[in-house]
Formats: structure tokens, sequence, C-alpha cells
């Protein structure tokens, strides 16, 4: 097998991509502190085709250096729009289903949550060490964990990201 150059790989072009029909799923990011995580959000978005990405509170927003860096322009080709409190992004997204990833009671594990085909969806992501704000988690229509075996107790957010929108994305193409 040879690798293929990036010229060989048939990437949209930025306008290509906004005009493009998108996944029915936006991304919150609920306070999300690292940089280079908020970048790696917008990359993955990107990959996936997700209509939009919030960014609320004390997430920083773009043009950042470091955001930038670790976008590899994905701040460019993904929408965003930036809200004082993740209370008020969600308020944007009434047809949505609300959905926080988070560790708590009566939480669904990935591998079980099955997405409404006919409703978009908001995934939420928290803070890296607070997780998502408890009230944030009130207004969710469902929390969504991560299974995990090992000894640790979290991903880091933007494989957090990766995983969810992976499997979401595979659950409404099937």
């Amino acid at each position: 097998m040879r690798k293929l150059k990036n010229s060989e790989l048939n990437r949209l072009s930025v306008d290509d991509f906004k005009k493009t029909d998108k996944t029915p799923m936006t991304v919150v990011l609920d306070n999300v502190r690292s940089l280079n995580n908020i970048g790696s959000v917008f990359r993955t978005s990107d990959a996936f085709l997700i209509e939009e990405i919030m960014l609320c509170g004390i997430t920083a927003q773009p043009p950042h250096r470091d955001i930038t860096k670790t976008a590899l322009g994905a701040t460019d080709s993904v929408r965003w729009r930036y809200f004082e409190t993740t209370l008020e992004a969600l308020e944007e997204l009434k047809d949505h289903q609300i959905v926080s990833v988070e560790q708590a009671e009566n939480s669904v594990m990935l591998n079980d949550f099955q997405p409404a085909k006919d409703q978009k969806i908001a995934l939420v992501f928290g803070n890296e060490v607070k997780g998502v704000q408890q009230e944030v988690v009130d207004q969710s229509d469902v929390v969504l964990e991560i299974p995990q075996l090992g000894t640790k107790h979290s991903f880091n957010i933007s494989v957090s990201v990766g995983i969810c929108l992976w499997d979401v994305f595979n659950k409404l193409k099937s």
C-alpha cells in the first residue's frame, strides 16, 4: 500500500464545505479552557461536517494563535458562535435533542445511545476539570457516558469529542 498525498485526498474547499449538507449535529463547549482542545474540536467537527460549534463562557474564540495551530484552518470552515453562558446557547437549540457528555446518575452508555433520526442533536462537552455544569446537565434530554474500563475517570475533551462524533455520526448515517 502506498500512502496518499494530500493532493490525492479530494478534500472539499472551504467554500464547498460551507455549501455542503451538514450532519445534523451541533457541538457545545461549556467553559473549555484549553486552546489546543478548542482547536482540536474545530478540526474534528470539520471532519464530520458538523453544522456548528457553540463556544460558551470562558471558552476562547478564534482567531487565536493556539486555536488556529491545532484547528489547521477548520475555524474558517466550521460555523461557530459565542455565548456568555451555556444555558443561553441551549435556548437557541430548542429544536435539538440536548445530549450532555458526562458521568451522571442514569446516564446512557454511548454504545447504547440511539439518536433520534428526525431530530437534530446538540452534544455538550464540559470543562477539563469540572465537566459539564450541573445546571446544563439539568437542562439535557440525555446524559451520555463513554464506557471506560481502566483506572482513569475521564478522557481528554478532544478525545471525548472524537469518540462521540464518530459514534453518533455513524448511527445517524446507518
